[in-house]
């Protein structure tokens, strides 16, 4: 199953230098972040701790829905879902 992950424009360098990866995932999430691990260490240690867990300040979309209003990182995917990861924005 093919799942597309949005990269934002800080993060492209880690993505070498795209702004849509096309990710082989399986049902959910975490199992499409362990791919990322693989297929892509750097953009995966920007989005996830090294615990595994997500940055606090990065929000993760699946569709329209952020993942920490649905199931956390065991958000079902389906084919063709569309995953966005949106680092906070801050200033003063």
């Amino acid at each position: 199953m093919n799942v597309t992950i949005q990269v934002p424009g800080m993060l492209r360098a880690s993505a070498g230098g795209t702004s849509r990866l096309t990710v082989e995932a399986s049902q959910t999430v975490r199992a499409l972040l362990e791919r990322l691990a693989q297929t892509h260490p750097d953009l995966y240690r920007s989005v996830c701790n090294e615990t595994g867990a997500v940055r606090q300040h990065v929000n993760l979309f699946v569709n329209a829905a952020n993942v920490r209003d649905l199931e956390g990182l065991d958000s079902a995917l389906a084919p063709g879902d569309v995953v966005t990861i949106l680092p906070a924005v801050s200033g003063g």
